[in-house]
């Protein structure tokens, strides 16, 4: 059973950082990507940013390039995103995910998730 535990999230200023944590349990972390998406108050659920299995290639939303970067350590089962610059618009409660296929790709689709962490920037 695969679980996904996130932390890091809190309350900062516009242009502070934040760095998220996921933890991850159930099966060989190492062969699969993982990813990070968020839900804003009222509107759905979108991809953040994503990272292959072994974490030599990673994917942005365009709206985070250049500010957040997502990274993992296999040996510890974990995945990271650091969040620099942050704005207003990034308020929202992020999720760490995870896809059920195996392989070397960032997919589109993700099967499993975490609980989810409150990120709020203010203004």
């Amino acid at each position: 059973q695969v679980q996904l535990v996130e932390s890091g999230g809190g309350l900062v200023q516009a242009g502070a950082s934040l760095r998220l944590s996921c933890a991850a349990s159930g099966r060989t972390f190492s062969r699969y990507a993982m990813a990070w998406f968020r839900q804003a108050p009222g509107k759905e659920r979108t991809f953040v940013a994503g990272i292959n299995w072994s974490g030599e290639s990673t994917f942005y939303a365009a709206s985070v390039k250049g500010r957040f970067t997502v990274s993992r350590d296999n040996a510890k089962n974990t995945v990271d995103l650091q969040m620099n610059s942050l704005k207003p618009e990034d308020t929202a409660v992020y999720y760490c995910a995870a896809p059920e296929l195996s392989g070397d790709f960032i997919p589109w689709e993700y099967d499993y998730w975490g609980q989810g962490t409150q990120v709020t920037v203010s203004s």
